[in-house]
């Protein structure tokens, strides 16, 4: 290896050790709290706390914009030395760090602290019945209680699989199968993992336009498993993957845009003809992808 190859490697190697995932995370969790404390405001006059996560919010969305400048100038770098294979190699080596058990709380500890039951209602189950069309299964014979063991990570990877079945009560049991909290986790972990599977898919890094290939590539299947899903919530979800704004739109339900992530993440799975389980954080690398068809 010359030189100049070994300063290229070294390069690439420092833009995919940048933390854009787990800044992603902190963003999207930042991003779920405003939504949720949105949806309950609604009853209080109190702003309780929206304006500071407001400003951390856009704290987070600061430096994910100055970390992915880092890695565009050390691309334009790379090309620019005739490393062309190095400036267009796969980035974003953290996309699952959303996915990793130190990232989230262990089943045991889950069990040996069970928190007391919501006292919110049965809100989230009601929403994923509208989302859906599924409605709750009964409680389970003597707990009187429908909860199953499961973090964040896993319901992702179980929609996932109910995606690629195209198993539509399936998908409904397991998101009525956990609580708000593990359910509307789906809104931080996926957005890293639905940046990196729509490039997979397109064969580069999204950009605004792909918005209508994307679309046409996932929002039909979307739209079947989640019939109750308002076309808006996909909308910003695909824009918020290439890279641009969003439209104006009224706020949403917590649920809706926690749900829909997941359910694309199993779309673009399914249409990657990659297996749930490739969302395991000690799951290799997958091979590249030719790309979608325009």
């Amino acid at each position: 290896m010359s030189l100049l190859q070994e300063l290229g490697a070294q390069l690439r190697a420092t833009s995919d050790e940048l933390p854009t995932g787990v800044v992603a995370v902190a963003m999207e969790r930042l991003r779920s709290a405003t939504e949720l404390l949105n949806w309950v405001r609604q009853t209080s006059v109190d702003p309780i706390g929206v304006p500071q996560l407001g400003n951390a919010t856009e704290h987070a969305e600061h430096a994910a914009a100055a970390l992915r400048l880092a890695q565009d100038a050390i691309a334009a770098y790379l090309a620019q030395l005739g490393l062309a294979a190095e400036a267009s190699a796969p980035t974003g080596r953290d996309w699952k760090a959303g996915l990793r058990e130190d990232d989230q709380p262990a089943p045991a500890r889950q069990q040996e602290h069970a928190p007391p039951p919501e006292q919110l209602g049965p809100w989230w189950r009601e929403r994923v019945e509208k989302l859906t069309g599924e409605a709750p299964p009964p409680p389970r014979a003597g707990d009187g209680t429908q909860e199953r063991p499961a973090d964040t990570a896993e319901l992702l990877r179980r929609v996932a699989a109910g995606v690629r079945s195209g198993d539509r009560a399936r998908l409904g049991r397991d998101l009525h199968g956990v609580n708000a909290a593990t359910g509307l986790g789906l809104s931080a972990v996926t957005p890293p993992v639905l940046h990196r599977l729509a490039g997979d898919l397109l064969g580069h890094e999204p950009g605004p336009d792909d918005l209508q290939r994307l679309r046409s590539a996932a929002g039909g299947r979307v739209r079947s498993l989640l019939p109750g899903t308002p076309p808006a919530v996909l909308d910003t979800l695909l824009a918020r993957i290439c890279r641009t704004p969003a439209g104006a739109q009224a706020p949403s339900h917590p649920a809706d845009s926690a749900v829909t992530a997941s359910v694309l993440t199993g779309v673009l799975l399914a249409r990657l003809g990659r297996d749930p389980a490739t969302l395991d954080p000690g799951a290799p690398e997958p091979l590249p992808h030719r790309g979608v068809d325009a």
